[in-house]
């Protein structure tokens, strides 16, 4: 640890042990001798009081326990960017690199042996070539000497910085004004103090297209501050920081196709509103924001908004939604194809195969739920279920088949916005489908059916019982036991007596007859 006290000792970020640590005073704190260094500790349950010492308030701590004094010896104050580099990778300024003969690396006057790895060495040892630099929890706090990083690493991309010492914007400027062709920038769980006000636009970051300042302490006032700098910026994380309030960006982070705000108590979801017109913004990460609720006004029932108009990922785990609400504003988006939403109290007496389901057949344009994608048939078999399911709520409501007389209430519209364009899709519920389940009683649940196998005609019309609540993939199995013919080989219909002429397919191997309001007297038909 260095001894040597900077003469911009207050403010710095600190290193004393394996704590993290800002300086707050520097001076003597009587009746003893010398100086101490005032610090606020990240942890507040390191310190033992909140900056006052004997009735005298020397500085102030945000927590009662985040204080401590410690001397100068026990404190470091961090080391220059290439010194990190260089102590990373092996190198530092008493040594040289040698290759010898035969798989040989020299290191000073160490010889190692290289097994498979002489190219990865190689590469790291010479500065000048490296492109993707890693010096996190390297204790950097400074540039170094000036330009000395463009001459040592002069093809570097992608840097990253976090969990070092940085203890300002103005610093972290420093060390890439030395890159010309910075990419990517880490810089997540360094607190440094942003610019307060507007800067004048350098030129520093015309290349940078990611930019993480996760755990930072910056605001959306300072992101907003600093953007102007960051023209091509695409992806930008700003998870666990002091962001409880947005504004509208006006020309800037027009670019940014990623926005990562997740534990962020932003609460209110309507504060999106304010970056929903970001133009190029195709994933929004929202997890542990204290969201419950998301509405946009500017569309109505099954009508699609003008907001977020490139968004084709959400993710929202970790919220407090319990509003079906919430999911049915989703489906105004208009590019939304995948949704993340672990972990909310929405319909907690429900399965999650049944949310899930749900969620499905509200949301018409999603391809994957939950990092699982969507298949045709499982989003069909939701859309079915679901259509069944609030059936007879339509009907109540003052659905019906007629389209004529099909007028149902705006409350049953504003719980169902899709309901509708499902009985577009798949036809009206029709009334077997909707009838109440009778006592359950083995001889309710016992259907007669005739088996035709309409193109084989030596093959004689079969009449089984079968329970209404069989598997169509269990019905296979009984007509393989009968027809000898492998179920995976097996197309089943069935002709309804109510419905004369009208086939309809039992596509669903997971569904049971019920599902598919079979009835007495119905025909199933069997081909292969």
């Amino acid at each position: 640890m260095s001894s040597i006290l900077p003469s911009d000792a207050i403010g710095r970020r600190i290193l004393c042990n394996t704590e993290y640590a800002t300086v707050q005073y520097v001076g003597s704190v009587p009746p003893t001798k010398g100086i101490w260094i005032g610090v606020e500790w990240d942890n507040p349950l390191r310190g033992k009081h909140d900056g006052n010492h004997e009735g005298i308030q020397y500085f102030k701590c945000r927590h009662p326990t985040g204080g401590s004094f410690i001397r100068p010896d026990k404190v470091n104050f961090g080391v220059g960017f290439l010194t990190a580099v260089k102590n990373r990778y092996g190198l530092n300024d008493e040594q040289d690199v040698a290759y010898g003969k035969d798989n040989v690396l020299v290191l000073g006057k160490k010889t190692v042996e290289l097994v498979g790895f002489d190219s990865i060495l190689e590469e790291q040892s010479q500065l000048h070539k490296l492109e993707n630099i890693s010096v996190r929890e390297c204790a950097v706090s400074h540039a170094g000497q000036k330009e000395e990083i463009s001459r040592t690493c002069p093809n570097i991309k992608s840097i990253d910085l976090s969990k070092n010492l940085l203890s300002s914007w103005e610093t972290v400027i420093d060390i890439a004004s030395q890159v010309q062709n910075l990419e990517i920038l880490h810089l997540s769980e360094n607190k440094m103090k942003f610019p307060s006000a507007a800067t004048p636009v350098s030129g520093t970051f015309d290349k940078l297209r990611v930019l993480a300042l996760n755990r930072t302490g910056i605001t959306w006032v300072e992101v907003l501050l600093c953007a102007p700098g960051w023209p091509a910026l695409e992806e930008l994380y700003l998870a666990s920081n002091d962001i409880t309030v947005l504004e509208r960006p006006t020309n800037v982070l027009q670019t940014l196709k990623l926005l990562d705000l997740s534990s962020n108590q932003l609460i209110d979801g309507n504060q999106l509103h304010l970056i929903a017109h970001l133009p190029r913004l195709e994933k929004l990460i929202l997890s542990d924001t204290g969201i419950s609720s998301v509405h946009f006004p500017d569309a109505g029932f099954g009508c699609k908004t003008k907001m977020f108009l490139s968004l084709k990922h959400l993710v929202v785990d970790n919220n407090k939604i319990s509003q079906w609400s919430f999911v049915n504003e989703l489906d105004k988006l208009q590019s939304l194809e995948s949704l993340n939403c672990w972990n909310n109290p929405l319909g907690p007496e429900k399965s999650p195969e049944t949310l899930r389901q749900l969620i499905i057949a509200k949301i018409g344009q999603l391809k994957f739920l939950n990092k699982s994608e969507i298949l045709p048939q499982e989003r069909k078999g939701a859309e079915l279920d679901y259509r069944k399911m609030f059936g007879n709520e339509w009907l109540a409501a003052g659905g019906h088949q007629d389209p004529d007389k099909n007028r149902p209430q705006e409350e049953f519209l504003a719980a169902h916005p899709r309901y509708q364009l499902l009985c577009l899709k798949y036809g009206a519920p029709e009334e077997g489908e909707l009838k109440r389940q009778q006592p359950f009683t083995l001889k309710n649940q016992l259907l007669t059916v005739t088996i035709k196998c309409p193109d084989k005609p030596d093959q004689k019309p079969m009449e089984k019982k079968l329970p209404d609540s069989m598997t169509i993939q269990k019905v296979k199995g009984l007509l393989y036991r009968l027809l000898k013919i492998p179920g995976s080989e097996l197309k089943l219909s069935y002709e309804s007596s109510k419905m004369e002429g009208k086939e309809i397919e039992l596509d669903n191997d997971l569904k049971s007859l019920q599902f598919y309001a079979i009835e007495n007297g119905d025909c199933m038909l069997v081909r292969w």
